[in-house]
């Protein structure tokens, strides 16, 4: 009786493993992340994973952790014919199948791994440089100067560009900040370094005399936030260059930084200062099939 009760159980077995196997023909491999730099976006945005099969976009699943290594589970042969991983940001709630165009880290694979980077799919910001000037041209008084940036260069005589940067690609926007004791606040969004930013004529910090040169900056005369006066002195106050995403998760900084600098103590009003490299000019990790 129990040799027979013990047959019956193998036998069980075999035929559950057989009809398991029948009941799911698409097999899975796993795919693992392991990124570096990234930041939680919030509740309104998730990462998303898209490897490219045969031209097209498949999606392999979203995340809102950014601690790694985060494994997920893939359609074995989509995996296996998969010529590029791409990592997007995408709405919690996403009507659109395909992906967005904020588009933040992609490699090729080489074998069974691709090395992924920000470099090529927002910009490269190895050769980013920038310059700035202290001055409040949208007021009239002259006893503040001290309270504005301004990414320009005068430094021969006449207002040019004072950011090299690369174009960014779509979904992608700069925006200039100024840091006042760990609170960042905005100088405005841009795209161009030749041209007034997204906020020229609707900032709430800027004087009454007019929208200031025709370069991203701010004027910090008025309407400070909490906490903070203005006018101000921007002395020993850190400005950045940050790369967010459009449209934006946040209203802080995003993790992209690549650009910063301390301004002196001693600063001169009016004088060309030269920024230095940011915390975070690039990120990169690996994806392994």
């Amino acid at each position: 009786m129990i040799k027979k009760l013990v047959l019956a159980v193998l036998a069980l077995g075999v035929l559950g493993v057989s009809c398991s196997d029948d009941d799911n023909p698409i097999k899975t491999s796993r795919l693992t992340l392991n990124l570096d730099g990234l930041e939680e976006l919030g509740s309104d945005y998730v990462y998303e994973g898209w490897i490219i099969v045969d031209g097209n976009p498949v999606s392999t699943g979203t995340f809102s952790s950014v601690t790694f290594p985060q494994t997920f589970n893939v359609d074995k042969d989509d995996l296996n014919r998969a010529t590029t991983f791409v990592l997007s940001i995408e709405p919690t709630v996403d009507p659109d199948p395909a992906p967005a165009a904020t588009k933040i880290l992609a490699g090729d694979f080489s074998g069974n791994s691709a090395n992924v980077s920000s470099n090529g799919i927002v910009g490269d910001f190895s050769s980013a440089s920038g310059k700035y000037i202290l001055a409040t041209p949208t007021d009239t008084d002259d006893t503040n100067e001290e309270s504005g940036v301004w990414f320009l260069d005068n430094s021969s005589g006449s207002a040019v560009a004072g950011l090299n940067l690369p174009t960014l690609t779509d979904g992608w926007k700069y925006e200039g900040w100024v840091v006042f004791d760990g609170t960042p606040v905005t100088t405005g969004t841009f795209t161009a370094a030749d041209a007034a930013d997204d906020n020229a004529a609707t900032s709430i910090f800027k004087g009454d005399a007019g929208n200031g040169p025709a370069y991203p900056g701010e004027d910090y005369l008025q309407n400070a936030p909490a906490g903070l006066t203005f006018p101000t002195d921007l002395k020993g106050r850190t400005v950045v260059i940050s790369v967010e995403p459009d449209p934006d998760n946040s209203a802080a900084p995003f993790t992209l930084k690549p650009l910063a600098h301390m301004v002196p103590s001693d600063a001169m009003n009016h004088t060309t200062i030269m920024m230095g490299d940011g915390p975070v000019k690039s990120l990169s990790g690996i994806v392994s099939r």
